[in-house]
């Protein structure tokens, strides 16, 4: 088509699209150009503003790396990836459900760790958290031989791919339910930490006055034949952030209750001091068990970074 004016540029790119033979492609790649030109129409997006937005895409790409995914990071801080989580999941949010976000940490290969185990592999100051889960259906019947994989930052608030001085798969484990459909795990209690503000997320923040902080959280990841591969986060209920999260991820579904207890009659004989315990039972509902592309792949080396908290 010989353009004439502006909005035949719009009619001839879906054009070309309809002629796309995967259906689903064309249908997705037709509403993104759509709502993608009518954004620049009604923006009114200048040019110096155009070369300024393919820079930000660019620079996304180079603060991604084997040990961080900007990607990932960004599509949270804007809140689409809890959109998508809530629109595929619990009847389109019109019901509780388990399903959180990936984020950008979790890592494939975690260590299998006994029922009842440890996932602190090299010392990690901090409470002691003895963790019980279980995993059901939609009928309330244990789900026997699932694989859960958990993860979490550490005291300090950095996750141990980011943490050089952390040893490789600390605060990672990955369990196979009884059956019961239980595991349980000894760990340290998570803390709130920042995300990475050094590349175009940060930029984000600043532009907005937002903070860069995550309330604290466990991960699960827990998948099994004839199930949806279920993604979830149980949030610490007290964390300041907990109505603030830098990447819109809490529901009220998903708030947990992290009890502490004074020092004594911990499950171990060598917990010193207060403690706490987390006890939370998943639902998962039938499906396809496909895992997730991994956002990470390695581990970073060097000096631990600095991330500095934004006001």
């Amino acid at each position: 088509m010989i353009i004439e004016n502006q909005k035949q540029v719009t009619t001839a790119v879906l054009a070309e699209l309809a002629r796309a033979p995967n259906p689903r492609f064309r249908e997705i790649m037709s509403v993104f150009v759509r709502h993608l030109h009518d954004f620049v129409r009604e923006a009114r997006l200048t040019e110096e503003e155009f070369h300024a937005a393919l820079a930000y895409v660019v620079a996304i790409g180079k603060h991604s790396n084997e040990f961080h995914n900007e990607a990932a990071l960004m599509a949270g801080s804007l809140g689409v990836s809890a959109l998508v989580c809530l629109l595929n999941n619990g009847g389109g949010a019109t019901m509780e459900t388990d399903q959180n976000l990936l984020g950008p940490f979790w890592r494939m290969h975690s260590p299998v760790t006994p029922n009842g185990g440890s996932i602190v592999r090299s010392p990690t100051p901090g409470p002691a958290l003895f963790v019980d889960a279980s995993f059901r259906d939609e009928e309330g019947k244990p789900i026997i031989g699932a694989e859960v994989d958990v993860w979490h930052s550490s005291p300090e608030g950095f996750y141990e791919n980011q943490d050089p001085v952390q040893a490789d798969m600390n605060l990672r484990g990955k369990f196979f339910t009884d059956q019961q459909g239980h595991i349980g795990f000894r760990s340290v209690k998570p803390a709130g930490y920042p995300i990475p503000i050094d590349g175009p997320t940060g930029e984000l923040l600043r532009a907005q006055g937002r903070h860069n902080m995550r309330p604290a959280h466990l991960h699960f990841l827990a998948s099994k034949d004839g199930f949806k591969t279920l993604i979830s986060q149980i949030y610490v209920q007290d964390d300041k952030f907990i109505d603030t999260d830098a990447q819109f991820g809490v529901t009220r579904h998903l708030i947990g209750n992290y009890v502490r207890h004074e020092a004594g009659n911990a499950p171990a004989a060598d917990v010193r001091g207060p403690w706490y315990s987390l006890e939370h039972t998943f639902v998962m509902g039938a499906g396809a068990n496909k895992l997730p592309r991994p956002p990470i792949t390695g581990k970073a080396s060097g000096e631990r970074p600095k991330i500095p908290h934004l006001a």
